[in-house]
């Protein structure tokens, strides 16, 4: 007769086991997975057991991981990712386009671009549902973390099928209550003088961009947020100069673009999903209406 420590853990119980290291609590992990607290606690018990290990401690302001459990971290994510997966294959089984297709993009196209798009294929695919995840972090598709991801760089992974939509152009812009009250730069040397909003923590790709517009240093900007969304709105509001896409910023009326000549990166913007859902209705036809969406949008169709 097998024991607790013998015993297969249940899915079930990596998925609390997750949600507790996420939270730190096991009533905020019961909140964020739709558990009452006794089970969470009961599954982090059972965990235990079985992996003959001791995963948390209690510490005066929640559960701490013990080493064990942060080394554990990454596999249990990996299987929570699995069989999220598995249960969005599972939604999709039927005739015709169903299911669940989980998606992920930055803010700024998450939140500005991919509506209008999505709408459109929902009114095609009534009986399709769409999680959208919004960052700017570079999801693994090999881990199943989402199906399909649009991506402002290359996918670098073999195992996936990566298409190349167009590239956004980026510019300066600046709300016409700003210009009015500070005046317009003419020159790259002149938005030293004017607010800039910018980003807060420095990364590879913004590191990139200070080697092409040193005036875009952390030291120079008056608004630092991480949040493309915040950046945006701050430069609706008329904090101050920022970047924004130009076919944002071509539909608002309220926003002028400055120093076009002499600012105008282009983000090359791929979509991609793993190759084993090639065959996969509900992927393929999300994956078409992403291309034929974007590049509308890049194009100002």
């Amino acid at each position: 007769m097998n024991t607790m420590a013998d015993a297969e853990p249940n899915w079930e119980w990596y998925r609390s086991f997750v949600s507790v290291l996420e939270t730190g609590s096991l009533s905020a992990a019961g909140r964020a997975i739709g558990m009452t607290q006794p089970t969470v606690g009961r599954h982090i018990d059972s965990l235990e057991a079985a992996l003959g290990l001791k995963l948390f401690t209690r510490s005066f302001d929640g559960f701490a991981p013990t080493d064990a459990a942060l080394e554990l971290k990454p596999y249990a994510i990996g299987l929570a990712s699995t069989a999220a997966a598995l249960r969005r294959v599972a939604s999709s089984q039927g005739q015709g386009v169903r299911g669940t297709v989980r998606l992920t993009a930055s803010e700024v196209v998450g939140v500005e671009v991919l509506p209008p798009i999505l709408t459109a294929l929902r009114r095609e695919h009534p009986a399709l549902v769409v999680e959208l995840v919004l960052s700017n972090q570079v999801d693994d598709l090999l881990r199943r973390e989402a199906d399909i991801a649009v991506r402002m760089v290359r996918p670098a992974q073999d195992a996936l099928v990566a298409r190349r939509v167009g590239g956004i152009e980026m510019g300066l812009y600046a709300h016409q209550r700003y210009l009015a009250d500070h005046g317009t730069p003419r020159t790259l040397a002149q938005l030293r003088r004017h607010a800039l909003i910018g980003y807060d923590t420095e990364t590879a790709f913004i590191r990139q961009m200070q080697k092409r517009y040193p005036a875009f240093t952390r030291g120079t900007l008056a608004f630092r947020a991480d949040s493309d969304l915040a950046n945006l709105a701050a430069l609706r509001a008329g904090y101050g100069v920022g970047i924004c896409h130009v076919a944002l910023g071509k539909r608002d009326p309220s926003l002028v673009r400055v120093l076009p000549k002499e600012f105008a990166p282009v983000l090359d913007t791929w979509i991609a999903m793993h190759e084993d859902l090639r065959e996969s209705m509900r992927c393929a036809v999300t994956f078409a209406a992403l291309v034929a969406g974007l590049k509308g949008y890049i194009s100002g169709t």
